[in-house]
């Protein structure tokens, strides 16, 4: 007889992450050196740490620098076969300034390097959720909307 349970609830692990954009109103895309894609800065959130104190953490582990992090932009239903459930959430990292961006430094050995690129360039880049997630939180910036995203595609309202 198979032992193994089934937990009665998602036991769900969540990341958060920043979208920052520069002056020209491109993204900020960092290059990882434990994932072959770019993403964004951010991580997953340690126990007792909320989503947003995850994305400030980890925005100044991976960058090194302590932007002001806005309001958040869209949570995604993004599980993972290998991972298993998980809830990404997207915070407004805003502007950076020249300043800013020549402060980045990759404290933690986790990035090797960033490009700005723009919105319309994502899905040539990424993988395909993350370009989606990542138009979707673009465009909620926009409309100052808050976004419920499953997969990167906004859910069905039912």
């Amino acid at each position: 007889m198979n032992d193994q349970r089934v937990p009665r609830f998602a036991l769900a692990s969540a990341a958060a992450g920043a979208l920052f954009f520069d002056g020209d109103g491109r993204v900020l895309l960092v290059h990882p050196t434990y994932k072959p894609f770019m993403d964004i800065p951010g991580g997953y959130v340690e126990p007792g740490e909320t989503p947003y104190e995850a994305c400030v953490r980890e925005v100044g582990e991976e960058l090194g620098i302590r932007p002001v992090i806005g309001r958040l932009l869209v949570v995604d239903w993004a599980p993972l076969p290998p991972e298993g459930d998980k809830v990404v959430f997207v915070f407004d990292g805003g502007i950076l300034g020249g300043e800013m961006i020549e402060r980045i430094a990759f404290t933690d050995n986790e990035l090797s390097g960033y490009e700005f690129r723009s919105v319309e360039e994502l899905d040539g880049l990424l993988i395909d959720r993350l370009a989606r997630r990542l138009k979707a939180a673009a465009a909620a910036r926009g409309s100052m909307e808050t976004v419920y995203l499953e997969h990167g595609r906004i859910a069905p309202a039912e």
